[in-house]
């Protein structure tokens, strides 16, 4: 009977392997993505003793895939994307370019075919969403501005991995391969036609009905007032988009994922659907590296060494270094550069793919899908090395080069408040930090009582659209003094924080008081302990939600209820 039940002899031996290794590896200080890795080597067909179902653990590893996607999508707007187009666009379509020459360069040296080194060249070119994902988080700069940057280039990267995908069989022919289908000139226009079309199509349906019918059905899920409705909704959005996505309109389940979770962020319960989906999306993302552990076989490291080391050095080196090239040409920072560089320094799931389908079409030897199982193993096992590193390489930069200290310290045109802001403004302001829900409320209500302010917000859309609506501005993380500089703290009446980062908004506070001693402080909490706390400390007023609702409530009842009236009446004597 036990070997009737693949799927659970397949979830027992990989979470449990995976959470054995991977608290191994944490214990010695190393990133537990390196237990998950080692436990799909230990339970895949390349190594002795149990092996598990290898087809299926990639399922579920896609599951995990559409999970994680999707909880980017709750957290990343349409707005955020359009944002960042002008940099990820160009630099994602030149850098699979330059990556992708570059694999074709290494596969012509070793007397490969230029359809076997065209496909190992975009193989190499194109990132893992999962693995970046996992390294913004655990460096708390998904929602930074470099991390909304570096995720927009890999959704450009998704999509020309899409019309890749399509393209490919029509033109195997033509490579050198078994054809696909017909190589002639028509049918090949006729293929990216019904691609793009199809491709439009979706974004379409999304923008137009998804952005009104998915917030609308978690409002009514929700009403029913059950827990465990909201999550099945949750969890039926996401995979039900992501795999209708792929179904009809070939896109893959990661990005049909994500765009179901930034239509479905329009909602005032996406908070909620984020928290609701994120158990089972932790644990089907460990699922991907146990599955990427049980592709590789060890062996390759032992058979061709050199050849290994050439497709890592591509991916970790020369794709790190045409990205981080190609941002500082488009006039960001250092360390934005080294962001986005360490970003795409590995390989994954569309790697998979495209290897698979290169194999399969004649044009990728066998040989060459074993090599990008080993770059991808070794380039995701090293890439939170990278991220740790960027600090220090950028120090070191900055200290010995004098191009360095002018690449970090490079103006951003948003991180200034323009000259056409009137010195009336930068007199006794608010200095406002965050342009959420709250923080938007809260300069509305400002601008309507004539009180002059500026904000600062990490966020270049709602910088750019505060300029747009003639709001001072500037871009930046408050918590750095030169963003608190820019905002003319030192003139400032007031400083408020409309973000619940009470650890962040110390800091802020401390550099404001540094600059103006007697600036006032009213700050956002959802902690009551905390706002206590803030209050023995004497840092500041905080408000937070529970104080905040109960006062609009009583507010409420004193206004409508008859004995509640007469108090507040004889009160206000």
């Amino acid at each position: 009977m036990l070997h009737d039940i693949p799927l659970i002899t397949t979830l027992s031996a990989g979470f449990g392997l995976a959470l054995v290794l991977g608290f191994a590896a944490a214990r010695l200080r190393l990133p537990p993505l390196l237990g998950y890795l080692l436990a799909g080597v230990m339970i895949g067909p390349a190594t002795p003793g149990f092996v598990a179902d290898v087809a299926l653990a990639g399922q579920l590893a896609e599951i995990g895939v559409m999970l994680l996607m999707f909880g980017v999508g709750l957290h990343f707007s349409l707005g955020d994307l359009l944002a960042v187009r002008k940099v990820a666009v160009p630099g994602a379509i030149v850098q699979i370019g330059v990556a992708t020459a570059m694999g074709a360069g290494v596969a012509w040296a070793w007397g490969w075919t230029p359809g076997a080194g065209l496909v190992l060249g975009l193989s190499l070119s194109v990132a893992s969403t999962v693995v970046l994902l996992r390294a913004l988080e655990s460096r708390g700069e998904l929602a930074s501005g470099n991390g909304r940057l570096a995720v927009g280039w890999l959704v450009v990267e998704d999509l020309v991995m899409v019309l890749v995908l399509v393209l490919l069989p029509p033109l195997a022919g033509l490579l050198g391969g078994h054809t696909g289908g017909a190589a002639q000139e028509g049918a090949l226009w006729a293929t990216l036609g019904l691609t793009l079309a199809k491709v439009s199509a979706f974004v379409a349906l999304m923008l137009l009905v998804g952005r009104r019918l998915l917030p609308r059905l978690l409002w009514w899920v929700a009403g029913t007032g059950s827990r465990e409705l909201f999550t099945l909704c949750v969890i039926a959005v996401a995979m039900g988009v992501a795999y209708g996505s792929a179904r009809l309109f070939d896109v893959s389940f990661a990005l049909g994922a994500f765009f179901a979770g930034m239509m479905m962020r329009e909602s005032e319960y996406s908070h909620r659907a984020a928290d609701e989906s994120l158990p089972l999306r932790d644990a089907f993302s460990v699922l991907f590296f146990v599955s990427v552990g049980m592709l590789f076989d060890p062996a390759v490291l032992l058979s061709d060494p050199g050849k290994v080391l050439a497709v890592t050095g591509v991916i970790m080196l020369g794709k790190t270094v045409a990205a981080v090239a190609l941002v500082l040409l488009l006039r960001h920072p250092l360390n934005t550069a080294l962001t986005v560089g360490a970003s795409l320094a590995q390989i994954g799931e569309f790697s998979f793919i495209l290897a698979g389908l290169g194999v399969s079409l004649g044009l990728l030897p066998r040989e060459g899908q074993n090599l990008i199982l080993a770059g991808a193993m070794l380039s995701i096992a090293c890439n939170s090395l990278l991220f740790a590193a960027i600090a220090p390489l950028e120090a070191w930069l900055r200290a010995r080069f004098a191009w360095a200290r002018e690449l970090a310290l490079r103006p951003d045109p948003l991180a200034e408040l323009p000259g056409t802001v009137h010195d009336a403004c930068l007199s006794g302001q608010v200095v406002l930090v965050g342009y959420g829900r709250v923080g938007t409320r809260i300069a509305d209500a400002l601008a309507s009582h004539a009180i002059p302010f500026v904000v600062a917000e990490l966020r270049r859309e709602a910088v750019e659209a505060l300029r747009a609506s003639h709001r001072a501005a500037v871009l930046g993380d408050a918590s750095e003094p030169a963003v608190l500089i820019q905002a003319h703290i030192a003139r400032a009446s007031m400083l408020v924080v409309a973000i619940p980062d009470l650890f962040d908004a110390r800091k802020m506070v401390e550099i404001a008081r540094t600059l103006n001693p007697g600036i006032r402080v009213l700050v956002r909490g959802d902690d009551a302990a905390q706002a206590a706390l803030w209050q023995q400390e004497n840092l500041g007023t905080v408000v937070h939600a529970d104080a905040a609702m109960a006062q609009e409530m009583l507010g409420q009842i004193l206004a409508h209820h008859p004995a509640g009236s007469h108090a507040h009446g004889v009160a206000g004597h």
